[in-house]
C-alpha cells in the first residue's frame, strides 16, 4: 500500500487548542480517498488530518488507549503504532501499584491483557493495587494481542509521557477509577511536573487530565488551574453550567450526543476562556466522517 506525506496549514480547534500550524501527516494512501458520499473510515484517519479540502474540516481524531487497533492497548507499541499512522494525541488510562506507582493499564485488574494468571496463579483476581510495580514489570503485555507483540511491557506513566516526549505527540490522560486510589490528582500532578509535563508547552498543547469522577477533575484544577480538564459522561444540561467552571471538554460516549445538549454544552464557556469541547468515544469503525461531522462534536477518542 503506498503511502504519502501531507502538509496541513489551518487552524485546529481541537484537543491541541485553537492554533494556527503546520502538520505533517504520514498515511495510508486508502485514507486518502473521498467519494461523494465521504463513506471514510475513522479508524484509518489520522488525527492531523483535519481538513483535506478546501474550507473543510474534519473530526479531530483522538487515538483511544494508543493505537489500540493496531498494537495491545495502553503499550508503548500502541503509542508508535498512533504515531507511524499521523496520530499526534493518544488517551490512555492511569493506575496505582501496591507501591504506590503509577501505571498505565485500562483495567483495575491485570488478567485481561496481560498473562498475569499465569506467572500469579494463586493471586486471583489480580487487581492492580495488590501487585507491585516489579512484578508488574515481569508481565507480557503483548501476546494476548499477537505473536508479533510478545514480551511487551506494562509501562510506567513515566515510561509513557517519555516515549511521547520523543513522538512529539499529546495526552489525554484519563485518572481511571480514582476512587481506588486516594490522592491520585495530586500524585499525577507531582509526576507530571517532574517530568516536565507542566511546563507552557505542554499546559498549552500537548496535555489534558479527564475523569468520569467530576469531584476528581475539580480537584485536578483547583491543584493545578492551568491544566486543561475533561469530563467523561454525558451530565444533564442543568448541570453544565457548574461544571464549566473547571472543565474544558465534555466527553461523552457517542450514542449519547444529542442536538439539543451538544448545543447546551457550546454556549458555554471553560475555565481558560474557550468554548466547552466535545470529544465522542465509542464511535465504532464503521462510522463515517459525515455522520461525526452532523453531530457538532469537535473530535472522536477512537
Amino acid at each position: 500500500m503506498l503511502r504519502r506525506t501531507v502538509r496541513i496549514r489551518q487552524p485546529l480547534r481541537g484537543a491541541s487548542g485553537a492554533l494556527a500550524f503546520v502538520i505533517t501527516a504520514t498515511m495510508a494512501s486508502s485514507a486518502l480517498a473521498s467519494g461523494p458520499d465521504e463513506r471514510q473510515q475513522l479508524a484509518t484517519r489520522g488525527g492531523t488530518l483535519v481538513s483535506l479540502r478546501v474550507g473543510q474540516r474534519e473530526p479531530f481524531v483522538i487515538a483511544h488507549r494508543g493505537a489500540s487497533r493496531y498494537a495491545p492497548e495502553n503499550t508503548l507499541a500502541a503509542v508508535d503504532a498512533a504515531h507511524s499512522r499521523g496520530l499526534v494525541w493518544v488517551e490512555n488510562d492511569v493506575q496505582r501499584t501496591k507501591d504506590g506507582r503509577l501505571i498505565v493499564m485500562h483495567d483495575d485488574t491485570l488478567n485481561r491483557t496481560t498473562d498475569a494468571a499465569r506467572v500469579f496463579p494463586h493471586r486471583a483476581p489480580w487487581r492492580v493495587r495488590d501487585f507491585t510495580a516489579a512484578e508488574i514489570a515481569r508481565l507480557d503485555a503483548g501476546s494476548w494481542f499477537g505473536k508479533r507483540f510478545a514480551g511487551e511491557r506494562v509501562p510506567t506513566l513515566a515510561d509513557y509521557l517519555h516515549r511521547l516526549d520523543r513522538n512529539q505527540q499529546g495526552l489525554l490522560l484519563e485518572l481511571k477509577q480514582p476512587e481506588l486510589y486516594p490522592g491520585v490528582e495530586a500524585q499525577a500532578l507531582r509526576e507530571l511536573r517532574e517530568l516536565g509535563w507542566l511546563d507552557r508547552a505542554h499546559l498549552r498543547n500537548r496535555l489534558v487530565i479527564q475523569s468520569f469522577c467530576v469531584r476528581c477533575v475539580k480537584r485536578v484544577h483547583k491543584l493545578m488551574p492551568q491544566v486543561r480538564t475533561g469530563i467523561l459522561g454525558r451530565p444533564p444540561i442543568s448541570r453544565l453550567r457548574r461544571y464549566a467552571r473547571f472543565a474544558d471538554q465534555i466527553n461523552p460516549r457517542m450514542s449519547e450526543v444529542g442536538s439539543r445538549w451538544t448545543r447546551a454544552v457550546h454556549r458555554l464557556s471553560g475555565p481558560h476562556g474557550r468554548p466547552l469541547e466535545i470529544y465522542a468515544w465509542g464511535v465504532g469503525a464503521e462510522a463515517s466522517v459525515r455522520a461525526v461531522r452532523a453531530q457538532g462534536v469537535e473530535g472522536v477518542i477512537d
